[in-house]
């Protein structure tokens, strides 16, 4: 949802998603002369509260010296930037924001202007589109603040709860509602070994549910662990092991469901049924409830049932498997790998080429070349990508040197903005706690999501997310599926608010880490008094931001 007012020379934009709301603010560059900062009020009329936001920098006049972690009024320690999220807001709620600027000095602050909008969070069910998102940064003060950075095994089903923050529920609900013998549950999964997920399988095998599986079965990993997942949970008897490429992966993960033989829903995305998958790392799980969207699904399952060749497979997938010609139609379609060309990634890449206002895309294995030229030369005047790497998994030398030099090349581009995952790992700095990781995932500890936004904050937003990485190998080789959602501002303002949740997570910490851990200090840094506002405006990064967001 989007609302936007200006009230007293003041802007503000709200954009909700399910737990994220972006503000975006705005007010004239002369009026700015001594501004201060935003104090930001929210109402939460859903549960009767009223309070003022916190944040985590102070005056240093008036300093309070809490301990490490602590968070302070912006009533009385204001936001210093034109944008700001608020990650505390829940699914389903009716909430007023209001901004107030603020001017004077630390110990006497007065609010000159303000403005306020009411907007409800979005339900991550709601009309044909359920869209589920992780925590996915497990390495987060929240985490440090609620669990003491303990491991979720020596927490428990808390931390495992926080983590999942209603993805694995849905999964679970997912099968769960096919309740008896009149439906058919169709699993093609990557990994397949997370036990609670093929015990509820199981149990719906157990009610008279049709259910069938096909699953990545090479020898390497994930292979070995799946096939011993599913031994272990005594349900080999419903699975086909995918296992006749040995060069290329299974890589799906998805549910079809199905009521008296006709298809219902799909629940896909790109979280394997893993522990990592599912608590780790961060990942989302789309839910699509649209019979003909969940028929493709289906027939491609099929297919994918005889455990066909590549080689078979592709012209098949190719020649029924029309790319769109030009803008996606309006509402959703489906793409299914592998294909005998890379005709998916070249659209995926001509769609970012033309956007108009923004792109906005996640790599979990670094960024193909077809997408570097994206970035290069997109039309959009703010790009942003979040990278679990500067690159695919390489080994250390020249090649890789070279291919981490093409992206900072790219970053340094006055339209791009580049966050690669990373953590804090100092307690050393301005009062922040240490960080850990989850340690549920060994090769991709960050970023796992594969989804593509495209002018996201337009009437005609386009949303590409699904299994494939935007690479080679994803189109020509491996089993993979992507919807392209156009025209649902819904689905559209919930991705991009995840997006801006992972961007500004990864991209705080990034920076730290590449300032030299002997020059961070405790002593805290505080807000400024002289005239910060500038770079917000003029031809920079910043200022392309907060147009962008305030609209």
């Amino acid at each position: 949802m989007r609302r936007r007012r200006t009230d007293s020379g003041l802007t503000l934009r709200a954009i909700s998603g399910t737990y994220v709301v972006i503000l975006g603010i705005d007010m004239d560059q002369a009026d700015c002369d001594g501004l201060l900062g935003f104090a930001i009020h929210r109402t939460d009329h859903t549960e009767d509260e009223a309070y003022w936001m916190q944040g985590i920098k102070t005056f240093a006049e008036t300093d309070p010296g809490f301990v490490a972690g602590s968070t302070y009024s912006t009533r009385q320690h204001p936001i210093q930037g034109f944008s700001w999220s608020d990650y505390s807001a829940k699914p389903g709620h009716d909430y007023t924001y209001r901004v107030e600027a603020v001017f004077g000095t630390p110990t006497d602050l007065r609010s000159e202007a303000r403005v306020q909008v009411r907007i409800s969070t979005e339900s991550p069910e709601g009309g044909d589109h359920d869209v589920y998102f992780n925590r996915g940064v497990a390495a987060s003060q929240a985490y440090a603040r609620r669990f003491g950075n303990r491991r979720p095994d020596e927490v428990g089903d808390a931390a495992f709860a926080w983590l999942s923050r209603g993805l694995y529920e849905a999964t679970e609900g997912f099968i769960e509602s096919a309740v008896d013998s009149s439906y058919q549950l169709r699993v093609a999964a990557y990994e397949f070994h997370y036990k609670p997920v093929l015990q509820t399988l199981k149990a719906a095998k157990h009610r008279g549910v049709d259910v069938r599986v096909v699953f990545d079965n090479r020898k390497e990993s994930p292979g070995e662990k799946n096939d011993a997942a599913v031994r272990d949970v005594g349900i080999s008897s419903i699975c086909t092991r995918r296992e006749t490429n040995k060069s290329a992966i299974s890589h799906n993960k998805f549910i079809v469901r199905i009521k008296d033989g006709v298809p219902e829903a799909v629940l896909t995305g790109g979280t394997n049924f893993s522990e990592g998958g599912i608590f780790g790392h961060s990942n989302v799980s789309h839910v699509v409830e649209d019979s003909a969207i969940a028929a493709e699904y289906l027939r491609y399952w099929n297919l994918l049932n005889d455990d066909p060749a590549s080689a078979d497979l592709r012209p098949v997938l190719s020649s029924t498997v029309a790319l769109p010609t030009g803008l996606p139609p309006v509402g959703t379609t489906s793409v299914f790998s592998p294909r005998s060309e890379t005709d998916a990634l070249e659209y995926y890449a001509d769609l970012g080429r033309k956007a108009n206002d923004g792109l906005f895309a996640t790599f979990a294995f670094g960024m193909n070349n077809v997408i570097q030229d994206v970035y290069r030369n997109s039309t959009a005047g703010l790009r942003y990508a979040v990278m679990e790497k500067k690159t695919r998994p390489m080994k250390a030398g020249p090649e890789r040197d070279a291919e981490e030099a093409k992206i900072d090349s790219l970053r340094r581009m006055k339209e791009n903005r580049f966050a690669i995952g990373s953590k804090l790992t100092s307690s050393k700095f301005d009062r922040w706690l240490s960080e850990r990781d989850s340690g549920l995932n060994r090769n991709v500890r960050f970023i796992h999501n594969k989804f593509m936004l495209i002018d996201p904050l337009t009437s005609s937003p386009v949303v590409i997310a699904g299994s494939a990485n935007f690479s080679e190998a994803s189109s020509t080789k491996n089993d993979e599926n992507m919807l392209i959602v156009r025209n649902n501002n819904r689905v559209a303002d919930i991705y991009l608010g995840e997006f801006m949740r992972l961007y500004n997570h990864h991209a705080f910490r990034e920076f730290l880490e590449r300032v030299n851990s002997n020059t961070l200090s405790a002593n805290p840094s505080h807000l400024r008094t002289d005239d910060w506002w500038r770079s917000y405006f003029g031809n920079t990064a910043r200022s392309r931001q907060r147009q962008f967001f305030v609209g």
